[in-house]
């Protein structure tokens, strides 16, 4: 059994299009209690760090930081790992996954690769544009839990947005396949509470599949230590349990960063990675890195 530390970066709730950061990390590393206590000893006393100092804004804003992000990368070379989610694709997946198809809590991860091509063709043609954002919207509106108007409208409106970018790009094989009844049999699952669907609009379970994955290997348990995080409840861990490969996720406890040294390392690597593309280059060219956007 392996033992990681997990935090996040940029997540805005169900808030993914109207907010100013772009991407989520899912930052996670295998230092034990003391290792994580040492590393975080050395950053402040080798460059003079106060506690405050170890969040990543103010970590990168300080003179000297390419030293610092560089020394700090390379002590976790071959402990850490940073999954980044690019909202805007994620809610493409969601498009795929949940209204083409019967919706799986594997997918949006590497267990359900094979409609991961066509949402990349629409997520490529479509955008940029101001139907493009509409056609996001009007999804995000119609399977939020608190939705603005009726099913049946915020239906018309989804497939209103969907004629519209359809115009620009006629021969997208996923714009074409959507279908109304289909769409209504969904949000009636989804306003009946079926549990069996994994929230449309919540990417922290497939990033931590994916970092179950990652740390298993195909063949060791992962214990997760995760800051406190309201989407992963018990009941859709337990069923994340059930499509991941047997005995993966060997279990989640939730702590509070403040009091476990291991996730506050998370938590600055997530920050890092997330305002410095170049970390996450860095972190790609060691295995330490992915990409859920798949772009």
């Amino acid at each position: 059994m392996v033992e990681i530390a997990c935090d996040e970066s940029g997540f805005s709730g169900t808030n993914l299009l109207h907010s100013t950061e772009p991407v989520i990390t899912h930052a996670s590393v295998d230092l034990s209690t003391s290792e994580a206590v040492e590393l975080i000893a050395a950053l402040r006393s080798r460059f003079r760090l106060s506690p405050h100092e170890l969040k990543s804004g103010h970590f990168l804003r300080r003179l000297g930081a390419s030293e610092m992000v560089d020394w700090f990368l390379a002590a976790l070379r071959g402990r850490a790992h940073v999954h980044v989610i690019d909202k805007e694709f994620f809610l493409v997946t969601r498009i795929v996954d949940l209204l083409l198809s019967e919706p799986s809590y594997a997918s949006g991860t590497r267990l359900a690769q094979e409609r991961r091509p066509a949402a990349i063709a629409l997520h490529r043609a479509g955008r940029p544009g101001d139907d493009w954002d509409a056609f996001l919207s009007a999804f995000v509106d119609m399977v939020r839990r608190k939705r603005r108007g009726p099913a049946r409208e915020t239906v018309e409106r989804f497939f209103h947005a969907r004629d519209a970018l359809a115009r620009r790009v006629p021969a997208d094989a996923v714009l074409a396949a959507l279908d109304p009844v289909r769409v209504r049999a969904v949000l009636t699952r989804l306003d009946d509470d079926d549990r069996t669907i994994p929230p449309p609009l919540e990417p922290m379970l497939p990033a931590l599949a994916e970092t179950v994955l990652f740390w298993s290997g195909g063949g060791r348990r992962v214990l997760v230590f995760h800051d406190e995080q309201s989407a992963l409840t018990a009941d859709r861990l337990t069923r994340l349990q059930q499509v991941l490969p047997a005995g993966a996720l060997a279990g989640l406890v939730m702590v509070d960063s403040r009091d476990d040294p291991r996730v506050q390392v998370a938590d600055l690597l997530a920050g890092v990675a997330r305002r410095l593309p170049t970390a996450r280059g860095w972190l790609g060219d060691q295995g330490l890195g992915s990409m859920a956007s798949g772009l």
